[in-house]
């Protein structure tokens, strides 16, 4: 990566609270000056021993898919990920979390979302199998509707849970003055809706003023409904690859 890629550019980075501090360093290391502006915030599931039951009954399944790295943090904050089934992560920062927490070889689409998944050989012909979706509520429901058509027994357990993050007058002091030249690193459609609905319109219109850096075509087009006149494909949700695309519209 060009250590100097950025020159000083603005890069607003919209992960949950708590998750962008090594995005940010390299975002620095790229000669950026990052803007944490969290767009959700993760909270466990409210009732931590119900989740703990359904990921045990889940883990007997025969095909698992992890929805996101927090997916796999908060699972395996509930028990230990100890199966014989045939693991999926959806992206490769996903897998690696999967490794980390025991999973030796989680399988990985070759295009790192819900549609790249479907095409996947093992996924065509699910007739008695059992499926389960480890995630959070919300989103995903292309991926339970194709599955279950192809004859998947369908469980979703949801070990964590959305919710807005807190922003304050530092973040807003700091939209206010964002320059028009500024980046916008964005993965997840859910964050956006929350950030344009809960930001003031003097802070949003300068935010949809600045470029959309986004993950996938589906962010896209959330992006341009959303108000961001200038858009900019990346090749996954992977650090490496925002920050790739986010030095190519500097």
């Amino acid at each position: 990566m060009d250590s100097d890629g950025l020159r000083g550019r603005s890069v607003v980075i919209t992960r949950p609270a708590g998750t962008a501090a090594s995005l940010a360093r390299q975002v620095r290391r790229a000669g950026g000056a990052p803007l944490l502006l969290p767009g959700l915030a993760l909270r466990g599931a409210p009732d931590a021993a119900a989740a703990r039951a359904q990921l045990q009954v889940a883990l007997g399944d025969d095909m698992l898919i992890f929805s996101s790295p927090a997916a796999v943090r908060f699972a395996a904050a509930l028990a230990p990920l100890q199966t014989a089934a045939a693991v999926w992560a959806i992206g490769q920062a996903t897998a690696r979390a999967l490794r980390r927490h025991g999973i030796a070889q989680p399988h990985t689409p070759a295009r790192q979302d819900s549609e790249g998944l479907l095409d996947e050989p093992a996924w065509r012909d699910l007739r008695g199998c059992r499926v389960a979706l480890i995630g959070a509520p919300g989103g995903r429901g292309v991926l339970r509707d194709q599955l279950m058509a192809r004859g998947a027994q369908w469980r979703e357990l949801h070990v964590y849970r959305r919710a807005a993050a807190r922003l304050d007058r530092r973040h807003l002091e700091a939209l206010r003055q964002l320059p028009a030249s500024a980046l916008v690193l964005l993965s997840s459609a859910q964050a956006l809706e929350q950030l344009c609905r809960q930001l003031p319109p003097p802070a949003r219109t300068r935010l949809l003023a600045a470029t959309a850096v986004v993950s996938s075509e589906r962010l896209a087009a959330a992006a341009r409904a959303a108000g961001f006149a200038r858009i900019v494909p990346a090749a996954s949700a992977l650090s490496a690859d925002l920050l790739d695309a986010a030095i190519r519209a500097a």
